[in-house]
């Protein structure tokens, strides 16, 4: 499917898809997952695929951001655990893009993003701290390959991802860093996959060159802000963040399944 040209010229587009963008730069720039809303809020105005398509270079520059501003902070045991299965994650959305039905993977992912963010709210209910808890590696090893298989699909990989790292409690830098680093290589990872479903038009990348200015001061505010939230607060918000995007997810497989 090839985007119309008449789309950039479409007030809608540019109306959905800077809030798009900025949400984009808020969570590359450390608010964990709030990203995740960007592509069904764009796929108002454009078909979901080439949202994804228009967003892919973008996640990439700010990606490149994020990393340089928490280069110093950041897992590797987390990324040895889960990097290899989202690899696989990625390969498997592109080997079965034709026959996986995202009106179901959202519907789960909603579910899973809901039920993780208010178990966590409640145990760290009245001021407490949630406990922290490491799960088996093998389950990293598993939340990897679903956080590549629908980042490929959707750009939607948070979820699985912050099932395996959250409830471990990282300090703050360390959790951003952690994340910048195992999404960038997730979305490089991606671009071959993209390129073999001719999803890198001319059209394409003209609505991406527009939208640069708009990721890059997103992403800086967004480094900015972070720093400045109390660490133990900053968990609350991105739990909250986590139930919002999951209950996104929800009705947008829902209505997709009715429809």
């Amino acid at each position: 499917m090839i985007l119309d040209p008449a789309i950039l010229h479409d007030p809608w587009f540019w109306l959905l898809g800077v809030p798009a963008v900025v949400l984009i730069g808020l969570g590359k720039g450390g608010f964990v997952g709030v990203g995740t809303l960007a592509i069904p809020l764009m796929a108002l105005a454009v078909p979901p695929v080439q949202s994804a398509a228009i967003l892919l270079p973008l996640l990439i520059v700010m990606d490149a951001v994020g990393v340089w501003a928490f280069r110093r902070t950041w897992d590797g045991r987390i990324m040895w655990i889960m990097l290899p299965g989202a690899a696989l994650g990625v390969g498997l959305g592109y080997a079965f893009a034709a026959s996986l039905s995202e009106d179901w993977i959202l519907l789960a992912l909603g579910l899973i993003s809901i039920l993780f963010g208010a178990d966590r709210l409640w145990a760290g209910r009245g001021g407490r701290v949630a406990p922290s808890q490491r799960l088996p590696d093998w389950a990293g090893a598993l939340c990897g390959v679903a956080a590549g298989l629908t980042s490929q699909i959707a750009h939607a990989g948070a979820p699985p991802y912050q099932l395996y790292v959250m409830p471990q409690r990282l300090a703050r830098d360390v959790l951003v860093g952690t994340t910048a680093i195992f999404f960038a290589a997730v979305n490089w990872i991606k671009v071959p996959a993209y390129a073999g479903l001719g999803q890198f038009t001319a059209v394409n990348a003209i609505a991406s060159a527009a939208l640069l200015p708009v990721a890059v001061v997103a992403t800086f505010a967004g480094v900015r802000l972070v720093r400045r939230v109390d660490p133990d607060r900053f968990y609350v918000i991105v739990y909250w963040l986590i139930v919002l995007v999951g209950f996104k997810l929800l009705w947008d497989g829902i209505a997709k399944l009715a429809a």
